[in-house]
């Protein structure tokens, strides 16, 4: 994962990033589980690569489910891998399943 892309290891650490962060935030959530492991990989590329592209808009959070459950609860993540655009600390935009980047940046361009 790209520097750019911040890895809280525990809630209040994504919190932390969260009131830190000057803009939206993307964050993307992960699982352990095999199946959400082989996606979650499959998207680090796309992720630290829209990262980069979108350095100067937003903050990139990602963030492993079973380390982070409060933001989990709070944005509604029921799935792995999830993005949620978040706006001001609210979910302005979510999506469950892997996506390539033409996915992810037509996701971002439309919620920013």
């Amino acid at each position: 994962m790209a520097r750019r892309v911040h890895q809280p290891r525990e809630s209040e650490e994504f919190a932390f990033i969260l009131a830190m962060a000057d803009g939206p935030v993307l964050a993307y959530f992960c699982g352990t589980w095999p199946k959400a492991v082989e996606a979650c990989k499959a998207m680090e590329p796309v992720v630290a690569d829209v990262a980069e592209a979108y350095a100067a808009r937003l903050t990139v959070v990602k963030a492993d489910i079973t380390r982070c459950p409060e933001p989990v609860l709070r944005y509604g993540v029921t799935g792995a891998p999830t993005i949620v655009l978040i706006k001001d600390g609210e979910a302005a935009a979510t999506a469950t399943g892997p996506m390539d980047r033409a996915a992810l940046t037509a996701f971002l361009d439309a919620g920013l």
